[in-house]
C-alpha cells in the first residue's frame, strides 16, 4: 500500500530529487563583496526557499531559488562592470595628467 505525502498546508506533495539551490551563501557574499542593494534583494529570495519548502510549496521554493540566482548573477555583472569602468577611469585619467605634465615641461 503506497503513502502519499501531502504537506501541512495542502499543497501538492514535494517530488522526489534534491530541493532547489538556495543561493544563501552566495548572496551573502556578494551582499558582503559586490553590491549590497542586489545582495539584500538575493538574501530575500534565498531565505524564502528553505521557507516555501517547510510549508510544502515546492513551486514556490522553485521560484524563490531562480530569483535568488537571478539577483546573485546582477550582482556578480554589477560588480564586473564597475570594475571595468574604474580602471579604464584610472587609465584615462592617468593618460590625462601624463598629457598634462609634458605641456607643462613645454
Amino acid at each position: 500500500m503506497e503513502q502519499s505525502y501531502t504537506s501541512p498546508s495542502g499543497m501538492s506533495p514535494l517530488p522526489p530529487g534534491p530541493p532547489p539551490k538556495n543561493w544563501l551563501v552566495e548572496s551573502i557574499l556578494v551582499t558582503i563583496f559586490c553590491c549590497l542593494p542586489f545582495g539584500i534583494v538575493a538574501i530575500i529570495n534565498a531565505a524564502n526557499v528553505n521557507s516555501r519548502l517547510a510549508l510544502g510549496d515546492y513551486n514556490g521554493a522553485l521560484e524563490a531559488s531562480q530569483k535568488a540566482g537571478k539577483w546573485v548573477k546582477y550582482s556578480l555583472i554589477g560588480w564586473a562592470v564597475f570594475a571595468v569602468l574604474y580602471v579604464v577611469f584610472v587609465v584615462v585619467m592617468g593618460v590625462g595628467a601624463g598629457m598634462l605634465g609634458a605641456l607643462n615641461n613645454q
